[in-house]
Protein backbone atom coordinates (compact mmCIF):
# COMPACT_ATOMS: atom_id res chain seq x y z
CA UNK A 1 0.00 0.00 0.00
CA UNK A 2 1.43 3.39 -1.02
CA UNK A 3 0.20 6.96 -1.40
CA UNK A 4 -0.80 8.75 -4.53
CA UNK A 5 0.90 12.05 -5.28
CA UNK A 6 -0.92 14.28 -7.75
CA UNK A 7 0.00 17.56 -9.40
CA UNK A 8 -2.56 19.33 -7.25
CA UNK A 9 -0.79 18.02 -4.16
CA UNK A 10 2.43 19.55 -5.42
CA UNK A 11 0.91 22.93 -6.26
CA UNK A 12 -1.17 23.34 -3.11
CA UNK A 13 1.88 22.62 -0.94
CA UNK A 14 -0.02 20.09 1.16
CA UNK A 15 1.16 16.49 1.20
CA UNK A 16 -1.47 13.80 0.62
CA UNK A 17 -3.14 12.50 3.72
CA UNK A 18 -4.46 9.04 4.54
CA UNK A 19 -7.45 9.60 2.28
CA UNK A 20 -5.09 9.51 -0.70
CA UNK A 21 -3.88 5.97 0.04
CA UNK A 22 -4.48 3.29 -2.55
CA UNK A 23 -3.68 -0.37 -2.85
CA UNK A 24 -0.47 -0.99 -4.74
CA UNK A 25 1.69 -4.08 -4.50
CA UNK A 26 5.38 -3.16 -5.01
CA UNK A 27 7.06 -4.90 -7.89
CA UNK A 28 9.31 -7.70 -6.67
CA UNK A 29 11.31 -8.15 -9.84
CA UNK A 30 14.85 -6.81 -10.01
CA UNK A 31 15.35 -4.29 -12.85
CA UNK A 32 17.58 -5.43 -15.66
CA UNK A 33 21.15 -4.17 -15.41
CA UNK A 34 22.10 -4.42 -19.07
CA UNK A 35 21.47 -0.85 -20.26
CA UNK A 36 23.79 1.98 -19.19
CA UNK A 37 23.36 5.73 -19.31
CA UNK A 38 25.54 8.72 -18.33
CA UNK A 39 24.79 9.81 -14.76
CA UNK A 40 26.30 12.27 -12.36
CA UNK A 41 26.75 11.10 -8.79
CA UNK A 42 23.43 12.58 -7.66
CA UNK A 43 21.56 10.63 -10.33
CA UNK A 44 23.48 7.44 -9.61
CA UNK A 45 22.70 7.58 -5.89
CA UNK A 46 19.06 8.36 -6.62
CA UNK A 47 18.92 5.40 -8.98
CA UNK A 48 20.38 3.08 -6.33
CA UNK A 49 17.72 4.02 -3.77
CA UNK A 50 14.97 3.82 -6.39
CA UNK A 51 16.10 0.35 -7.53
CA UNK A 52 16.07 -0.98 -3.97
CA UNK A 53 12.76 0.67 -3.07
CA UNK A 54 11.20 -0.88 -6.17
CA UNK A 55 12.65 -4.29 -5.40
CA UNK A 56 12.08 -4.41 -1.64
CA UNK A 57 9.04 -2.94 0.11
CA UNK A 58 11.03 -2.80 3.37
CA UNK A 59 13.39 -0.15 1.99
CA UNK A 60 12.38 3.43 2.74
CA UNK A 61 14.04 6.84 2.62
CA UNK A 62 13.64 9.90 4.83
CA UNK A 63 15.40 12.93 6.23
CA UNK A 64 15.14 16.70 6.48
CA UNK A 65 13.59 17.94 3.21
CA UNK A 66 14.33 14.49 1.73
CA UNK A 67 10.73 13.68 0.81
CA UNK A 68 8.65 16.28 -1.00
CA UNK A 69 11.63 18.50 -1.82
CA UNK A 70 13.95 15.63 -2.79
CA UNK A 71 16.84 16.61 -0.53
CA UNK A 72 19.04 19.70 -0.53
CA UNK A 73 21.16 18.15 -3.30
CA UNK A 74 18.19 16.31 -4.92
CA UNK A 75 19.55 12.83 -4.25
CA UNK A 76 16.07 11.68 -3.19
CA UNK A 77 14.24 13.60 -5.93
CA UNK A 78 10.96 12.02 -7.12
CA UNK A 79 11.17 9.08 -4.70
CA UNK A 80 8.13 10.29 -2.77
CA UNK A 81 6.16 10.71 -5.96
CA UNK A 82 7.09 7.22 -7.13
CA UNK A 83 6.91 5.26 -3.88
CA UNK A 84 4.49 7.17 -1.69
CA UNK A 85 4.50 9.11 1.54
CA UNK A 86 4.96 6.15 3.85
CA UNK A 87 8.21 5.17 2.16
CA UNK A 88 9.77 8.54 1.30
CA UNK A 89 9.01 11.35 3.69
CA UNK A 90 10.28 14.46 5.41
CA UNK A 91 11.61 14.34 8.96
CA UNK A 92 11.77 17.04 11.63
CA UNK A 93 15.04 18.95 12.06
CA UNK A 94 16.39 16.43 14.54
CA UNK A 95 19.35 14.32 13.47
CA UNK A 96 19.15 12.39 16.72
CA UNK A 97 15.47 11.65 16.07
CA UNK A 98 16.06 10.66 12.45
CA UNK A 99 18.66 8.06 13.33
CA UNK A 100 16.77 6.87 16.42
CA UNK A 101 13.65 6.26 14.33
CA UNK A 102 15.74 4.43 11.74
CA UNK A 103 17.23 2.16 14.40
CA UNK A 104 13.79 1.16 15.61
CA UNK A 105 12.65 0.53 12.06
CA UNK A 106 15.72 -1.56 11.32
CA UNK A 107 15.26 -3.65 14.47
CA UNK A 108 11.76 -4.53 13.29
CA UNK A 109 12.75 -5.60 9.80
CA UNK A 110 12.74 -2.44 7.71
CA UNK A 111 15.77 -1.12 5.80
CA UNK A 112 15.71 2.67 6.18
CA UNK A 113 18.06 4.88 4.17
CA UNK A 114 18.24 8.17 6.02
CA UNK A 115 19.80 11.45 4.97
CA UNK A 116 21.73 13.85 7.19
CA UNK A 117 21.80 17.06 5.12
CA UNK A 118 25.48 17.73 5.77
CA UNK A 119 28.03 15.58 7.59
CA UNK A 120 28.68 18.60 9.81
CA UNK A 121 25.23 18.02 11.33
CA UNK A 122 25.68 14.33 12.10
CA UNK A 123 27.07 14.98 15.57
CA UNK A 124 23.67 15.24 17.35
CA UNK A 125 23.04 11.68 16.09
CA UNK A 126 26.45 10.41 17.18
CA UNK A 127 25.21 8.95 20.47
CA UNK A 128 22.47 6.98 18.71
CA UNK A 129 24.96 5.73 16.12
CA UNK A 130 27.72 4.80 18.57
CA UNK A 131 25.74 3.66 21.61
CA UNK A 132 22.74 2.05 19.93
CA UNK A 133 22.93 1.01 16.29
CA UNK A 134 26.59 -0.05 16.32
CA UNK A 135 26.01 -2.21 19.41
CA UNK A 136 22.57 -3.68 18.71
CA UNK A 137 23.65 -6.97 17.14
CA UNK A 138 26.28 -7.60 19.83
CA UNK A 139 24.22 -6.61 22.86
CA UNK A 140 21.25 -8.74 21.71
CA UNK A 141 23.39 -11.80 21.04
CA UNK A 142 22.48 -11.67 17.37
CA UNK A 143 18.72 -11.57 18.00
CA UNK A 144 18.42 -8.06 16.55
CA UNK A 145 20.24 -6.13 13.89
CA UNK A 146 19.73 -2.70 12.39
CA UNK A 147 20.32 -2.75 8.63
CA UNK A 148 20.23 1.01 8.23
CA UNK A 149 22.18 3.32 5.93
CA UNK A 150 23.02 6.84 7.09
CA UNK A 151 23.81 8.95 4.00
CA UNK A 152 25.45 12.33 4.22
CA UNK A 153 27.26 14.78 1.91
CA UNK A 154 30.73 15.51 3.27
CA UNK A 155 33.97 17.35 2.51
CA UNK A 156 34.96 20.73 1.17
CA UNK A 157 35.78 22.46 -2.05
CA UNK A 158 32.44 24.28 -2.37
CA UNK A 159 33.10 27.28 -0.09
CA UNK A 160 30.72 25.92 2.53
CA UNK A 161 32.73 27.29 5.43
CA UNK A 162 33.38 25.58 8.72
CA UNK A 163 29.86 24.17 9.18
CA UNK A 164 29.35 22.71 5.70
CA UNK A 165 32.76 21.29 4.80
CA UNK A 166 33.84 18.83 7.48
CA UNK A 167 35.15 15.31 6.96
CA UNK A 168 34.28 13.29 10.09
CA UNK A 169 34.87 9.79 8.70
CA UNK A 170 37.55 8.81 11.25
CA UNK A 171 35.06 9.25 14.10
CA UNK A 172 33.00 6.38 12.66
CA UNK A 173 35.82 4.08 11.56
CA UNK A 174 36.81 3.98 15.25
CA UNK A 175 33.46 2.47 16.27
CA UNK A 176 33.15 -1.31 16.19
CA UNK A 177 29.94 -2.44 14.48
CA UNK A 178 29.82 0.24 11.78
CA UNK A 179 30.81 0.08 8.12
CA UNK A 180 32.03 3.25 6.42
CA UNK A 181 31.78 3.82 2.66
CA UNK A 182 32.98 6.75 0.52
CA UNK A 183 32.60 6.54 -3.30
CA UNK A 184 34.58 8.61 -5.81
CA UNK A 185 32.47 8.33 -8.97
CA UNK A 186 28.88 7.67 -10.12
CA UNK A 187 29.38 4.02 -11.14
CA UNK A 188 30.87 3.07 -7.79
CA UNK A 189 28.40 5.24 -5.89
CA UNK A 190 25.39 3.32 -7.16
CA UNK A 191 26.93 -0.13 -6.77
CA UNK A 192 28.24 0.59 -3.29
CA UNK A 193 24.97 2.14 -2.08
CA UNK A 194 23.00 -0.89 -3.24
CA UNK A 195 25.41 -3.13 -1.32
CA UNK A 196 25.10 -0.87 1.72
CA UNK A 197 21.29 -1.06 1.65
CA UNK A 198 21.42 -4.85 1.36
CA UNK A 199 23.95 -5.20 4.19
CA UNK A 200 22.61 -6.43 7.53
CA UNK A 201 24.91 -4.11 9.49
CA UNK A 202 24.64 -0.32 9.80
CA UNK A 203 26.54 1.62 7.14
CA UNK A 204 27.71 5.24 7.24
CA UNK A 205 27.73 6.38 3.61
CA UNK A 206 29.57 9.64 3.04
CA UNK A 207 29.08 11.32 -0.35
CA UNK A 208 31.75 13.80 -1.51
CA UNK A 209 29.55 16.73 -2.43
CA UNK A 210 32.37 18.29 -4.49
CA UNK A 211 31.93 15.30 -6.83
CA UNK A 212 28.14 15.39 -7.12
CA UNK A 213 28.12 17.13 -10.50
CA UNK A 214 31.55 16.30 -11.89
CA UNK A 215 35.05 15.05 -11.09
CA UNK A 216 37.32 17.55 -9.38
CA UNK A 217 41.11 17.25 -9.62
CA UNK A 218 41.88 20.11 -7.27
CA UNK A 219 42.91 22.62 -9.93
CA UNK A 220 40.26 25.10 -8.82
CA UNK A 221 41.31 27.68 -11.43
CA UNK A 222 40.20 25.40 -14.26
CA UNK A 223 36.62 25.11 -15.61
CA UNK A 224 34.42 22.49 -13.97
CA UNK A 225 34.42 19.19 -15.85
CA UNK A 226 31.10 17.31 -16.23
CA UNK A 227 30.73 13.64 -15.43
CA UNK A 228 29.44 12.79 -18.89
CA UNK A 229 32.99 12.95 -20.27
CA UNK A 230 34.21 10.27 -17.85
CA UNK A 231 33.94 6.47 -18.29
CA UNK A 232 32.98 6.19 -14.62
CA UNK A 233 29.75 8.05 -15.44
CA UNK A 234 28.44 5.19 -17.57
CA UNK A 235 26.07 3.66 -15.04
CA UNK A 236 23.82 0.61 -15.49
CA UNK A 237 20.19 1.67 -15.20
CA UNK A 238 19.18 -1.46 -13.32
CA UNK A 239 20.53 -3.29 -10.30
CA UNK A 240 24.18 -4.13 -9.75
CA UNK A 241 26.37 -4.10 -6.69
CA UNK A 242 29.98 -3.52 -5.71
CA UNK A 243 31.03 -5.54 -2.65
CA UNK A 244 31.98 -3.59 0.44
CA UNK A 245 35.60 -4.07 1.42
CA UNK A 246 37.13 -4.12 -2.06
CA UNK A 247 39.50 -1.31 -3.03
CA UNK A 248 40.18 -0.39 -6.65
CA UNK A 249 43.52 0.32 -8.29
CA UNK A 250 42.60 3.30 -10.49
CA UNK A 251 46.13 3.88 -11.73
CA UNK A 252 48.91 1.30 -11.81
CA UNK A 253 52.45 2.39 -11.04
CA UNK A 254 55.78 1.20 -9.69
CA UNK A 255 57.32 4.17 -7.83
CA UNK A 256 54.95 4.92 -4.95
CA UNK A 257 51.50 3.92 -3.66
CA UNK A 258 48.88 6.62 -3.02
CA UNK A 259 46.02 5.64 -0.69
CA UNK A 260 42.97 7.89 -1.05
CA UNK A 261 39.18 8.03 -1.26
CA UNK A 262 36.40 10.36 -2.35
CA UNK A 263 37.45 13.62 -4.00
CA UNK A 264 41.09 12.92 -3.16
CA UNK A 265 41.17 10.11 -5.75
CA UNK A 266 40.96 12.72 -8.50
CA UNK A 267 43.33 15.08 -6.72
CA UNK A 268 45.86 12.26 -6.30
CA UNK A 269 45.70 11.38 -9.99
CA UNK A 270 46.34 15.03 -10.84
CA UNK A 271 49.13 15.25 -8.28
CA UNK A 272 50.90 12.20 -9.69
CA UNK A 273 50.73 13.67 -13.18
CA UNK A 274 51.98 17.05 -11.95
CA UNK A 275 54.92 15.43 -10.16
CA UNK A 276 55.81 13.19 -13.08
CA UNK A 277 55.90 10.20 -10.74
CA UNK A 278 54.82 6.68 -11.70
CA UNK A 279 52.38 6.41 -8.80
CA UNK A 280 49.94 3.59 -8.13
CA UNK A 281 46.69 5.18 -6.99
CA UNK A 282 44.31 3.08 -4.86
CA UNK A 283 40.73 4.18 -4.30
CA UNK A 284 39.82 2.57 -0.97
CA UNK A 285 36.04 2.95 -1.56
CA UNK A 286 35.26 1.43 1.84
CA UNK A 287 37.22 2.44 4.94
CA UNK A 288 35.58 -0.27 7.04
CA UNK A 289 35.93 -3.04 6.04
CA UNK A 290 39.33 -2.12 4.61
CA UNK A 291 40.91 -4.00 1.73
CA UNK A 292 44.29 -4.34 3.43
CA UNK A 293 45.42 -7.08 1.02
CA UNK A 294 45.36 -4.72 -1.97
CA UNK A 295 47.19 -2.04 0.03
CA UNK A 296 49.84 -4.45 1.25
CA UNK A 297 50.50 -5.90 -2.19
CA UNK A 298 50.90 -2.44 -3.71
CA UNK A 299 53.21 -1.01 -1.04
CA UNK A 300 55.42 -4.10 -1.10
CA UNK A 301 55.72 -3.57 -4.85
CA UNK A 302 56.47 0.18 -4.78
CA UNK A 303 58.29 0.51 -1.45
CA UNK A 304 56.76 3.92 -0.77
CA UNK A 305 53.38 5.20 0.40
CA UNK A 306 51.55 8.54 0.50
CA UNK A 307 48.14 8.88 2.16
CA UNK A 308 45.78 11.66 1.06
CA UNK A 309 42.55 12.82 2.73
CA UNK A 310 40.65 16.07 3.35
CA UNK A 311 40.15 15.69 7.08
CA UNK A 312 42.52 17.25 9.62
CA UNK A 313 45.80 15.39 10.09
CA UNK A 314 45.73 14.61 13.80
CA UNK A 315 43.86 11.35 14.44
CA UNK A 316 42.55 11.35 10.86
CA UNK A 317 41.99 8.07 9.02
CA UNK A 318 45.40 8.53 7.41
CA UNK A 319 46.99 7.79 10.79
CA UNK A 320 45.38 4.35 10.80
CA UNK A 321 46.46 3.70 7.22
CA UNK A 322 50.00 4.82 8.01
CA UNK A 323 50.17 2.50 11.01
CA UNK A 324 48.84 -0.46 9.04
CA UNK A 325 51.34 0.06 6.25
CA UNK A 326 54.19 0.37 8.74
CA UNK A 327 53.10 -2.80 10.57
CA UNK A 328 52.71 -4.91 7.46
CA UNK A 329 55.28 -3.47 5.04
CA UNK A 330 58.05 -2.12 7.27
CA UNK A 331 60.89 -4.07 5.66
CA UNK A 332 59.73 -3.07 2.18
CA UNK A 333 59.54 0.69 2.85
CA UNK A 334 62.29 2.85 1.38
CA UNK A 335 60.94 6.06 2.93
CA UNK A 336 58.59 7.05 5.76
CA UNK A 337 54.86 6.96 5.03
CA UNK A 338 53.74 10.53 4.28
CA UNK A 339 50.33 12.11 4.81
CA UNK A 340 48.75 14.94 2.80
CA UNK A 341 45.70 16.22 4.68
CA UNK A 342 43.64 19.18 5.77
CA UNK A 343 45.02 21.36 8.55
CA UNK A 344 44.30 20.95 12.26
CA UNK A 345 41.96 23.96 12.24
CA UNK A 346 38.28 24.62 11.60
CA UNK A 347 37.60 24.65 7.87
CA UNK A 348 38.42 28.26 6.80
CA UNK A 349 36.06 29.93 4.36
CA UNK A 350 38.55 32.60 3.31
CA UNK A 351 41.42 30.13 2.82
CA UNK A 352 39.57 27.28 1.14
CA UNK A 353 42.32 26.33 -1.28
CA UNK A 354 45.12 26.62 1.26
CA UNK A 355 43.26 24.12 3.44
CA UNK A 356 42.00 21.84 0.69
CA UNK A 357 44.74 19.27 -0.19
CA UNK A 358 45.44 20.11 -3.82
CA UNK A 359 47.56 18.46 -6.52
CA UNK A 360 50.57 20.68 -5.79
CA UNK A 361 50.69 19.50 -2.18
CA UNK A 362 50.32 15.90 -3.34
CA UNK A 363 53.07 16.40 -5.90
CA UNK A 364 55.41 17.84 -3.26
CA UNK A 365 54.78 14.83 -1.01
CA UNK A 366 55.45 12.42 -3.88
CA UNK A 367 58.75 14.13 -4.73
CA UNK A 368 59.76 14.10 -1.06
CA UNK A 369 59.03 10.39 -0.70
CA UNK A 370 60.90 9.61 -3.92
CA UNK A 371 63.89 11.49 -2.50
CA UNK A 372 63.83 9.37 0.65
CA UNK A 373 61.38 11.27 2.80
CA UNK A 374 61.85 14.11 5.27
Amino acid sequence: MTDTFTESDRTDGIEPDMADRIENTPAGATPAAAATTPMNMIQALNSAIDVKMTEDANVLSFGEDAGYFGGVFRVTDQLQQKHGLTRSFDAPISECGIVAAAIGMGAYGLRPVVEIQFADYIYPAYDQIVSEVAKLRYRSGGQFSAPIVVRSPYGGGIFGGQTHSQSPESLFTHVAGLKVVIPSNPHDAKGLLISAIEDDDPVIFFEPKRLYNGPFDGWHQKPVSPWKAQPEAQVPTGKYSIPLGEAKVVREGSDVTILCYGTMVWVSLAGAEHAGVDAEVIDLRTLVPLDIATIEASVKKTGRCVVVHEAPKTSGYGAELSALVQERCFYHLEAPVTRVTGWDTPYPHAFEWEYFPGPERVADALKSVMAGGR
